[in-house]
């Protein structure tokens, strides 16, 4: 059974991590990087972070069954030859090893029924998990870059919920959300739902059909101040209805 082995204390949500060369003091070394925004994120709805950086398939069985909740969080492009695909020039060099360790994160967290929560890359790879693909460059499709206004710099924009998704109830219908992604959803995985969408029709949120709490949103909440979405994720790790 997945989940916390320290009793009734605060839910522990993994948040998976990157793998880049980085520097610090007099190191250059590969580190296991993530935006702080998520620690503080979770940390704000009084759980408790827990870094999940890429490693061995055979760590994703432990990761489950010890944490009550996953974020998967944003990044780098995921590999085109996934869903069948030749690289688009804008897309980003493959990273493999996190590709195929988030996949299998995500395949085990399904299988356990562990709510989680899929955000901006991880949405992607819950996508392309669940057979769907790809837009590879936005701007191509949208004529605009509303949705990445900039490298490195977030922007807003408002998304439309459906009123009868689990999203809608913890949100509401209509909600201005923090955005920085180039790609989204083409082809709508399997046993997902899209439940909300930009003004232009990007997919901007799924959920998984008959899962505990499985949400995908494509913007970044924890780049904004709204906490709602990690309070939902946190009781639904700990075991509340949604």
């Amino acid at each position: 059974m997945a989940g916390s082995t320290y009793g009734a204390g605060p839910a522990l949500i993994g948040i998976t991590t990157d793998l880049e060369p980085a520097r610090w003091s007099d190191w250059v070394r590969e580190a296991a990087l993530l935006p702080v925004s998520y620690l503080r994120a979770i940390e704000r709805v009084r759980a408790v972070p827990v870094l999940i950086p890429p490693s061995m398939r055979a760590a994703v069985a432990v990761h489950v069954e010890r944490i009550d909740g996953l974020v998967v969080a944003g990044g780098a492009d995921l590999d085109p030859s996934l869903y069948g695909e030749p690289p688009h020039e804008r897309t980003g060099p493959p990273q493999p090893q996190r590709d195929g360790f988030e996949l299998a994160l995500l395949r085990a967290a399904i299988d356990a029924d562990l709510p989680f929560l899929a955000i901006g890359r991880g949405m992607q790879a819950l996508n392309l998990l669940r057979e769907g693909s790809l837009i590879q460059h936005l701007p191509d499709v949208v004529g605009g870059d509303a949705h990445a206004p900039a490298s490195g710099w977030t922007g807003r924009h408002r998304v439309q919920l459906s009123a009868s998704s689990a999203l809608g109830r913890i949100l509401g219908e209509q909600v201005e959300v923090p955005t920085r992604h180039h790609q989204a959803v083409k082809r709508l995985g399997k046993g997902l739902v899209a439940v909300g969408w930009a003004e232009d029709q990007v997919v901007e949120a799924v959920e998984l059909q008959g899962h505990r709490f499985g949400v995908g949103v494509q913007w970044h909440p924890e780049e904004g101040e709204d906490p709602r979405l990690f309070e939902a994720l946190v009781r639904a790790a700990s075991g509340a209805r949604i």
